[in-house]
């Protein structure tokens, strides 16, 4: 079991920040990372159907011989976990618990900010999540929408994204929040703007950071780390034409992403194609 991958799966390439803060945390592991990027965006599909993606997606990595599943999407992670751990026998991690433990821990007025998709912040995921931890807490939610495209462009540190990021988190600071939730895996490309808007006095919580974190402390609980003298292998798949998950992945990694294949879900025996290259 320790020398299994790890398997991660995103809607599509947000889920490399997940990926990013994992390898950094544990850069002896493997990993296997799948965007779904025929069917991206999940947020505006119903629970069902989401749920039904996201089930056949932890099959196909199941069968690469994982041996523990983070669902680095906000909108899965929120739907599709119960269900999942259900279907499965391994240890599965959303994005959205790490989150909320982190944010009911550090905030110190007891008021909680979540920034994230229409999708996500219509769920009420974060809101509900950080109630169960501490009922006391007021979390106040701003859909942020255009910050996903201003991440996916490159575009995280220029007046654009400036006035952006003021014109959704004035609200926030006016209302008082001394912590603040990046409730989807896209945002962590614009934390310095967004800590820059919000101020030195609010925490940002990073929920790509707090997965990475679980993930460590339950490997290393159920001793299923790999040694740390080694260095991980990473796979990647997608479900369209690669090209241009490999553009922007590669500016999420911050570096070159290496092989990536297209496979289609729907085949009954998943076969692999080679993904074109830079």
């Amino acid at each position: 079991m320790t020398w299994k991958a790890i398997g991660i799966f995103d809607s599509g390439v947000g889920g490399l920040t997940v990926l990013k803060e994992i390898i950094r945390a544990l850069p002896q592991e493997d990993t296997i990372y799948l965007g779904d990027t025929a069917r991206v965006p999940y947020g505006t599909k119903s629970p069902e159907t989401v749920t039904r993606y996201a089930r056949q997606i932890t099959a196909f990595l199941v069968q690469r011989d994982i041996k523990l599943l983070v669902v680095a999407c906000n909108t899965a992670s929120a739907v599709s976990l119960d269900a999942l751990k259900e279907s499965f026998d391994l240890p599965i991690v959303g994005v959205i618990e790490p989150g909320a433990r982190r944010a009911a821990a550090v905030t110190r007025s007891g008021k909680v900010g979540v920034i994230g998709t229409s999708g996500t912040i219509k769920s009420s995921a974060y809101s509900k999540a950080i109630k169960r931890i501490n009922p006391e807490i007021q979390v106040v939610t701003r859909a942020c929408p255009l910050f996903v495209p201003l991440a996916e462009e490159g575009w995280v540190d220029n007046e654009v994204a400036r006035l952006t990021a003021h014109a959704y988190l004035q609200g926030l600071r006016e209302e008082g929040v001394d912590t603040l939730v990046l409730g989807c895996t896209h945002y962590p490309l614009l934390k310095g703007i967004i800590a820059d808007v919000m101020g030195d006095d609010v925490n940002l919580v990073d929920s790509a950071e707090e997965t990475a974190h679980t993930v460590a402390e339950i490997l290393g609980q159920q001793d299923m780390l790999r040694p740390a003298a080694e260095r991980g292998n990473h796979h990647y798949f997608v479900t369209d034409v690669p090209a241009g998950f490999i553009r922007v992945g590669n500016r999420f990694l911050g570096g070159k992403l290496g092989d990536v294949y297209q496979v289609n879900l729907d085949e009954e025996d998943v076969g692999e194609v080679d993904g074109e290259t830079p």
